[in-house]
């Protein structure tokens, strides 16, 4: 399958999307609940 330099740009811009939605959720969400849980852990540090 060939494809052309716009289509290739596009399947890119695409599956970058596609990967950093995701990782945007994660710090957005669970990154918080895992700093607050290591706080808990060790409030000396906190």
């Amino acid at each position: 399958m060939q494809f052309t330099k716009r289509g290739k740009t596009l399947f890119l811009k695409i599956a970058v999307i596609l990967i950093g939605i995701p990782i945007l959720a994660l710090c957005i969400f669970l990154v918080p609940k895992i700093g607050n849980f290591a706080g808990e852990l060790y409030p000396e540090t906190a």
